[in-house]
């Protein structure tokens, strides 16, 4: 057997990694008044949590990632179909249910995706000659 033909018609896509939220939002839908049932759009709650974090808390893209655990492309990306799918539901009156998703519950914001909270390190590096600063460590070393 052809090593080539063994994935053929088998989905093989690598799984995702869930997205950290820190809580299910208080709404399930939207539905717009005035007007007869035209359709539905769901919004899934990490587009939810990444809209929360860019629109409404106003954080950058960097930091909405971290929070979340994924990187800053997939962040992105997720940010998109978001706004698209709400932009969707307010443009053409559908109703909006928010729902699904591949996402894992964190809490109040306690813990804060893959680099945490309150390591210690911030911008002072973590000894001389790592990352960016490039053996600036963390100033106890000056004067030697």
């Amino acid at each position: 057997m052809d090593g080539a033909n063994l994935n053929k018609g088998n989905n093989m896509t690598r799984p995702k990694r869930p997205r950290c939220i820190r809580s299910h939002p208080i709404i399930k839908e939207f539905r717009p008044e005035g007007v007869e049932e035209r359709g539905e759009v769901t919004l899934s709650l990490e587009e939810f949590e990444a809209i929360r974090h860019i629109d409404f808390e106003g954080l950058d893209q960097s930091r909405a990632a971290e929070i979340m655990n994924v990187s800053r492309q997939t962040f992105g990306r997720i940010l998109k179909a978001g706004r698209f799918n709400l932009s969707n539901a307010l443009v053409n009156a559908y109703r909006l249910k928010v729902e699904g998703g591949c996402y894992l519950i964190t809490g109040n914001g306690s813990d804060y995706g893959r680099h945490g909270r309150g390591r210690g390190y911030g911008r002072r590096g973590r000894g001389p000659g790592t990352g960016r600063g490039k053996g600036q460590g963390n100033g106890l070393d000056k004067g030697k």
